[in-house]
């Protein structure tokens, strides 16, 4: 039998403070609906593990993964046919799903939805009306919902975060040329021995004005390398970094230090097939094999190449209600802080654990696949 998702036997925690934030009235409204109990604060903040070696523990164990997605019907039909729309956004990323709840889809239309995830990388559905324990529960369907040794929870429901702006400003002070948080290009939990797969982001207020997410496509930043890039970075490996640091518990005074594992730069998605680009510039250390002047001189071009091309993004405007499903192991993100927090935003977030990354030399690109034109 596997570990539980939080190692219990962790003593050596960061008590968490108490919070003293109001929260929103459209959050407070869904929470109340869904019978969250709030009468101990909000939200719950786990004490947090003070040493590396506690939390190198945390999942460090293998579990089967099968791909939703890779079972579904190729044409989608169950989910296509109860929509009311279906928009591409973009070209290469992004689709808007009109005229569907959620927390209504049959398992087919969850498999269809977990393909189409993977097709088209982010998947929208606006004015949801979708609980806590409902988002956690579709969640489970593409996978091991992944419960944060330290980040903020709704209570009572271990692996729905709470993203709140506002929270993280009380902690890390944020400013015009400092946003911090989530303001940067990343791919989430990218250090796990099996990273995530879906995230499921559900925002219940979001500023009249900013405060836009962008995803980038990793299918489509692979296709822009020439062939012989490509083929230098087929098969190699990076070290992927934690967003948190610890302590050594063997030599506490040495400083912080970051949870490290070694994935394929290059990976294969296994509902699709396609081999996609794997990194991003918070989290991406070094490739494997190369000195560090070399490494950081194609790290630095590979995420140029996420970053630069806005052909290959999607910007999102929110409405309050509204959630994105995405697939990490195939796009990276960032969420503007252009608002300056001179407004509320507050969701929750529910993350699936996917497989241990892997790569096949075989494997198509996209375009590929798709029989668009592929340039030499």
């Amino acid at each position: 039998m596997a570990p539980t998702a939080i190692d219990p036997v962790i003593v050596d925690v960061v008590q968490p403070k108490k919070d003293t934030l109001n929260l929103p009235a459209p959050s407070r409204k869904r929470f109340e609906k869904a019978g969250i109990d709030l009468s101990d604060g909000y939200p719950y903040r786990p004490a947090k593990p003070l040493y590396l070696q506690d939390v190198l523990k945390i999942r460090d164990y293998h579990r089967e993964h099968v791909d939703p997605g890779a079972r579904a019907d190729p044409a989608k039909r169950a989910l296509f046919s109860a929509a009311e729309k279906v928009v591409d956004l973009t070209a290469h990323i992004g689709t808007e799903i009109v005229g569907l709840q959620l927390k209504d889809l049959t398992d087919q239309q969850k498999d269809e939805l977990g393909l189409l995830i993977a097709e088209r990388s982010v998947v929208f559905f606006r004015d949801q009306d979708i609980s806590p324990q409902q988002q956690k529960s579709l969640g489970e369907w593409y996978g091991e919902v992944e419960v944060h040794p330290q980040a903020p929870q709704v209570p009572g429901l271990p692996g729905v975060t709470v993203i709140w702006p506002e929270l993280q400003a009380s902690e890390v002070k944020a400013n015009f040329r400092n946003p911090g948080g989530a303001s940067r290009w990343h791919s989430d939990l990218v250090h796990e021995r099996q990273p995530a797969g879906v995230t499921h982001l559900h925002n219940d207020i979001v500023p009249t004005l900013g405060g836009d997410t962008l995803w980038a496509s990793g299918y489509s930043a692979y296709e822009k390398l020439s062939p012989d890039f490509r083929k230098f970075l087929d098969g190699k490996k990076a070290i992927y970094r934690s967003a948190h640091a610890y302590l050594d518990r063997e030599d506490p005074t040495a400083g912080p230090k970051f949870q490290e594992r070694v994935h394929p730069l290059v990976r294969v998605h296994p509902a699709t097939g396609w081999k996609s680009l794997w990194v991003n510039r918070a989290m991406t250390v070094k490739i494997v094999g190369l000195d560090k002047a070399e490494s950081d001189v194609i790290l630095g071009y590979l995420n140029d190449v996420f970053e630069k091309n806005v052909d290959i993004q999607v910007r999102f405007k929110w409405t309050p209600r509204t959630s994105a499903l995405w697939d990490n192991r195939i796009t990276i993100h960032n969420a503007s802080w252009d608002y300056e927090g001179s407004e509320p935003r507050h969701g929750t977030r529910v993350t699936a654990l996917a497989e241990a990354p892997y790569f096949h030399h075989d494997a198509p690109t996209r375009r590929e696949a798709l029989g668009l034109a592929v340039e030499e």
